[in-house]
């Protein structure tokens, strides 16, 4: 493309270049002028009639390629598109580096509208419908597959030392078997077949939760913040009623379509992002009042028929509170749900005739237990 002056009129300006109009992607040959009395820029080509785009429209696109090239295009026409090799022309257009104005704001804020209501309706209706009926069809291996892979990615979410070191598991021997005692003692009220596999986590918080598949997880946090094996057989009875409802199933399968249909619209396709919010998600997850309220019915008809006292998880839960405030993770968990401590407290006075509670762990075990990770 070539720039030809014409005269000595430092007005009169007449350049080659070319023409796209968006429907083709050849592009035509084009003699380009400036025509100061309508100031317009007038693009004439071979075979056409010639076009006259108003100085005041045009509007300058970045060059993705070398970057020495002039990209112009009319802010009413968002696919035509002038190209030129010569840069004086900028000198003639003031406002071609201005936005194009804002038109028909109320349609684009229509638009904006019912998309944020259509991520809305996938992320809070059909991903939670489709997680439930997912999660009735996927088989128990299946489940168990799901949930070791999930464990080892919050053991890897969980690494506090930057090296890419997961977090350990807690294994001595005594304490590992004070907890296969406990998970014994709770076993026959459990449904014929339901696998339970129970770890501890060598982390301070002050939690527990489930996974996919009958994986219970303790943090030791709450292993030394427990003053019995009482009040841990309690947590463990309701964490069993989740297991038992496949909570945490449904909830993984939710976490992970709703995550990841974010991740796509943010552009995580890598998923690391959704790796860490799936994680923390299923660590610190919130069920519905329903299923709250199934897996408390479920803890406290279990340790009833095992012998363990059900007020001991709400007392645990009252004396977290007033140690810790309204604290986040596991307490916050119980605390959003009031009504939950309050009945198993209540269930202190409400103990059927003739129940007798019989010790869950010796004093050894006990020790051994809350020393797991020694």
């Amino acid at each position: 493309m070539t720039v030809v002056r014409i005269g000595a009129a430092p007005e009169a300006y007449e350049a080659t270049g070319l023409y796209f109009d968006g429907d083709t992607a050849i592009g035509d040959l084009a003699r380009v002028t400036v025509d100061e009395a309508v100031r317009a820029l007038k693009i004439a080509r071979i075979g056409a009639p010639p076009l006259h785009w108003p100085l005041d429209a045009l509007r300058l696109l970045p060059d993705q390629g070398g970057g020495d090239l002039v990209i112009l295009h009319r802010r009413d026409d968002p696919v035509a598109r002038l190209i030129l090799d010569d840069a004086l022309l900028l000198e003639r257009l003031p406002d071609v580096r201005r936005p194009a104005p804002l038109v028909n704001r109320g349609r684009l804020a229509a638009w904006a509208l019912a998309a944020v209501a259509s991520v809305a309706l996938i992320v809070f209706v059909l991903v939670p419908a489709l997680a439930n009926q997912m999660a009735n069809f996927i088989p128990p291996e299946g489940e168990r597959a799901l949930g070791a892979a999930t464990l080892e990615q919050i053991r890897g979410a969980l690494d506090e030392t930057g090296m890419g070191q997961p977090v350990a598991f807690c294994e001595t021997p005594q304490g590992r078997a004070a907890l296969e005692t406990i998970r014994s003692r709770l076993a026959p009220g459990l449904p014929a077949g339901q696998e339970i596999s129970v770890h501890v986590l060598d982390h301070e918080m002050i939690n527990a939760f489930v996974l996919p598949g009958g994986y219970v997880v303790f943090f030791r946090g709450l292993l030394q913040a427990a003053e019995s094996p009482e009040e841990v057989a309690a947590v463990f009875a309701h964490e069993l009623g989740h297991v038992v409802s496949r909570d945490p199933t449904r909830h993984a399968l939710r976490s992970a379509g709703s995550i990841g249909v974010l991740g796509l619209l943010f552009g995580d396709f890598a998923g690391g992002a959704l790796v860490l919010l799936l994680a923390e998600q299923l660590i610190e997850a919130s069920y519905s009042r329903e299923a709250e309220a199934a897996a408390d019915a479920f803890a406290r008809d279990l340790l009833l028929d095992t012998g363990i006292p059900p007020a001991a998880l709400g007392s645990f839960f009252d004396r977290l509170r007033s140690t810790y405030g309204e604290a986040e993770g596991f307490l916050a968990h119980f605390t959003s749900h009031p009504a939950l401590s309050e009945r198993i407290l209540a269930a202190e006075t409400d103990l059927p005739p003739g129940f007798a509670a019989r010790p869950v762990l010796g004093d050894a075990e006990w020790r051994a237990l809350q020393t797991i990770c020694n």
